[in-house]
């Protein structure tokens, strides 16, 4: 097995266009084309997770955080990133990272986090918005099932639970081709009025081109007339953080140990107490101070998140319980998720959890 088809695998897991803009993920360094010895799973790739590396002959590490961030100007081994990368290199080690990827992703990091803690009906907090795409396309009554079927294959026409998606309608079309057309009804050169079916499908933006692929494939026409849309609709099944409900309502300390228990979390900091029971509940893993207003909206009895700043605990208006319970404790069963999902999939290849705890932050 080379690299590249576990690569398959992993896109499969966190497919990189959920990722955000900023993000730098996907394979950060190593030869695709290599054959794979074995998978490292952890959450950060750093020096000594890469020593893990070669003592348990992996040559491919799959990382949660990307090691390799913001642009490098020199590679001298001066920080941790560098000696990292150093290192990595120097043994042939690829290292891949799905960070927001998986984020993003309806069962990754946040229905992970929120799974944890037992909450139930668990739905995105902040769906991704410009991520959805129409086609629109005419075509005759006998092409338009192949055609239609064929744009199921690949991925259009799914919205939430339902696939298959698509409206029809019925109409005409004129047109008279030059000298040099070869009109699949009608003749070149003769105003043609035909019946078509018009057809309309949605589709996420990153399988535009094996959409468009698809209906030149399968469309019977010489010149293929066709729209392409960039919806306002957002993504119910692709966002940020995750918003769902306890099996019993409790009190806001009950409900504290409870957080510090399930996310081995040993320092929680967080706002006054307001009185009310802690219900409706929303996560979101890792730097999470910017989305306090939509757990707000969203009708949150609590938010638990990390890397609060002091002001930002004064956003909660005494309106829900705001808790930073740590970056790396949001975050810290993501690398379990990545192991099972691979051990799936691959179940007679070598798939190893990292013993290295990379934390950076410690408790007195």
């Amino acid at each position: 097995m080379k690299i590249k088809d576990i690569l398959v695998i992993l896109e499969e897991m966190a497919p990189l266009a959920y990722a955000e803009d900023f993000d730098n993920v996907g394979l950060l360094t190593g030869e695709a084309n290599a054959e794979a010895n074995g998978v490292l799973v952890c959450h950060d790739a750093l020096e000594n997770v890469i020593d893990e590396a070669i003592a348990k002959n992996c040559n491919l590490v799959v990382c949660f955080h990307p090691i390799l961030f913001s642009g490098l100007k020199k590679i001298t081994g001066s920080n941790y990133v560098e000696r990292a990368l150093i290192k990595a290199i120097k043994n042939d080690i690829a290292i891949y990272a799905v960070h927001t990827a998986l984020d993003n992703h309806q069962n990754g990091v946040n229905h992970i986090f929120a799974t944890a803690l037992g909450l139930k009906d668990i739905k995105i907090l902040i769906p991704k918005s410009s991520f959805i795409r129409k086609l629109i396309t005419y075509t005759t009554p006998e092409n338009a099932d192949e055609v239609r079927n064929a744009l199921f294959e690949v991925g259009a026409g799914t919205i939430g639970n339902y696939d298959n998606c698509s409206f029809n309608s019925n109409g005409f079309s004129t047109y008279q081709g030059n000298e040099n057309s070869k009109p699949t009804v009608g003749n070149k050169g003769e105003l043609t009025q035909t019946n078509e079916i018009k057809i309309e499908v949605t589709f996420e933006k990153h399988l535009e081109s094996k959409i468009l692929k698809t209906l030149f494939e399968h469309h019977v026409y010489e010149e293929v007339a066709y729209e392409i849309y960039e919806l306002q609709n957002k993504h119910q099944n692709i966002g940020l953080g995750a918003i769902g409900t306890l099996e019993k309502p409790m009190a806001e300390a009950e409900f504290l140990n409870l957080v510090k228990d399930k996310m081995l979390a040993p320092g929680i900091r967080h706002t006054n107490f307001i009185g009310k029971n802690i219900s409706k509940v929303a996560v979101l893993g890792g730097s999470g101070s910017f989305a306090i207003k939509n757990a707000i909206q969203a009708g949150a009895d609590a938010f638990l998140t990390a890397d609060l700043k002091y002001h930002n605990f004064y956003e909660a208006e005494n309106q829900l319980l705001l808790a930073d319970i740590g970056h790396f404790e949001s975050e810290r069963y993501t690398k379990n998720y990545i192991v099972d999902f691979l051990q799936k999939k691959i179940p007679n290849f070598a798939i190893i959890l990292s013993e290295e705890n990379t934390n950076p932050v410690k408790y007195l």
